[in-house]
């Protein structure tokens, strides 16, 4: 092996390191929303089931679900004050 094979080796994984570096956070934090709103998806469908025998029901779409998922039990009170509001 040449002097010039192992620097572009080298050069190769410098590069795919880096590249990793920059893309780990990013990546870290759409993980971190996704799996916070299937959490929240989950938590308005059990709701919803107890719900419907007080005949009450929380709309599941993506933007309740990301609300209840990251922000928790303020954001289950926030979906049901506006919906109280506009009905």
């Amino acid at each position: 092996m040449t002097i010039q094979t192992l620097l572009a080796y080298f050069f190769v994984l410098i590069l795919v390191y880096v590249l990793f570096r920059l893309l780990y956070g990013p990546l870290r934090l759409v993980a971190r929303v996704a799996y916070r709103t299937l959490l929240g998806a989950g938590l308005l469908w059990v709701l919803n089931l107890i719900g419907n025998l007080a005949g009450y029901h929380l709309p599941l779409n993506l933007l309740t679900a990301m609300t209840a998922g990251l922000l928790g039990l303020p954001g289950l009170v926030v979906i049901f004050v506006l919906q109280r509001l506009t009905a």
